[in-house]
Order: C-alpha cells, then structure tokens, then sequence
C-alpha cells in the first residue's frame, strides 16, 4: 500500500538564481522541474552564474539574497525586484549599478544548467519545525532552505523523514511523479539575512551538528505535470 508523504501548502519558484522566490497556487512541472525555476541567473565576465559559494560553475556574490524575482505567468523574461520589492526597469543595468560590477548580466540557461544538484527540492514541515525548535533564537520559515515544495506531514512524523524517500518515487495527485535521490548539502547561505529574515548563523551550526548539513530531499522527474496547492503526495 502507497504511503501518505504529506499535503502541499507552499509551492516556491525562483526565477533568477539565488534571488528571493516566486510563492505560487500552482505551476507546470516538466523534465526540468517547475516551469521557469532558476532559468536565468547573474552571469559574470568569466561565465559563472551568482550563488552563495565558489565552485566550478558558482560565485560568490553578495547581495543576490536581497533581491526578489517573479515570472508570472512569462517565462521569457523575468521581472527583478529590489530590496524593498520594487520591480526595476532595466536589470543588467540594475544589477551593475547594485553590485557595483560591470561585468554582470542576466542571463537565460543555455548549455551550462543553473541548479546546484538536482531540479526539484521538497521539504517538509516535519524537518522544518525540528529547525525552529533546535534554534529558538532565530527567526525560521522555509525560505531559508529555499524548497520548492514544503510538504505539510501527518502529525507525529519524525524530522528528516526526507531520508527515507531516497530510491523511491512520490507521486501528486495530479499525476506528478518524482523520483527522490539524495538531500542538500547546505552552505552559509541557510543563515544569510534576506527580507524579514535577519542574519543567522547558528542555524547551519544546529543543521551541521544534527544531520551533517543535509536538509531536504533532492528529485528528478519522472514525470510531468501540473502540480498545485493541496495535492496530496504517496509514496511508492
């Protein structure tokens, strides 16, 4: 028998990399995961995409946090907000003037993909409550964690429950299906301060200590569909 994962009761999309989110009623996912997530992002002179840390494909720009996105119901051209959630005219030109740099853009995806791992992050409010309760000093909601699901789980479901859905597929009520393969390995970036959200370190420290700064559980999809607030997942 199918197992009840949980209800959806936020759906988040963010359409400029590592810019505050779009909070959705519903949306399309399809083989790249939710329409429009992370299609475009700041791209600098040597061709890296802004983030929260340094890698290959990464840099480091402060800042990003800061700045809100949304697509609406356009996926050819985002609309970026500014810190007060403003909509700016011109964004290259936005963001060169905010980040104090000439060699940003905004840029759609082409070949090198904008995700840090996989396309498709779930949380639930399991894992995301355990959060709140280990670091009370903190101001916590799940735009920390930056999911694009948060699944609200039948009480008395233990925190990290996401781990037990590696190697298993959990499917909508609409039909969406996706197949669960590992967690994130989270950065600095879970304490960072953003609208409403002040700075707070200590919650990567507790994350760290607990679960080897793992959080959430990263899919593919196996297949497409429309997703919306209230479908209720299974797990098979």
């Amino acid at each position: 028998m199918a197992e009840v994962m949980g209800v959806v009761e936020r759906l988040w999309r963010y359409p400029v990399k590592s810019t505050g989110g779009e909070r959705l009623d519903s949306v399309e996912v399809d083989g790249r995961g939710l329409a429009g997530d992370r299609l475009y992002a700041v791209r600098d002179g040597r061709g890296k995409f802004g983030s929260g840390k340094n890698t290959r494909r990464f840099r480091r720009i402060d800042g990003l946090l800061r700045l809100g996105s949304r697509l609406g119901c356009r996926l050819d051209r985002p609309e970026l907000l500014d810190p007060l959630g403003n909509p700016v005219g011109e964004p290259t030109a936005f963001l060169r003037a905010y980040l104090q740099r000439e060699d940003v853009e905004l840029a759609r995806e082409d070949t090198v993909p904008h995700f840090d791992q996989l396309p498709v992050s779930v949380l639930t409010t399991a894992t995301l409550d355990w959060v709140r309760r280990a670091v009370p000093s903190a101001v916590v909601d799940e735009r920390r964690f930056r999911p694009n699901v948060l699944l609200r789980t039948p009480p008395g479901t233990p925190p990290f429950v996401e781990d037990t859905w590696f190697g298993h597929e959990g499917r909508a009520t609409g039909g969406v299906r996706l197949a669960f393969l590992r967690a994130s390995e989270r950065c600095a970036m879970i304490g960072a301060a953003q609208p409403g959200l002040p700075h707070a370190p200590e919650i990567l420290k507790a994350v760290t200590h607990a679960h080897a700064a793992r959080l959430d559980a990263l899919a593919e999809v196996g297949r497409p569909g429309h997703l919306r607030v209230g479908d209720t997942f299974t797990l098979t």
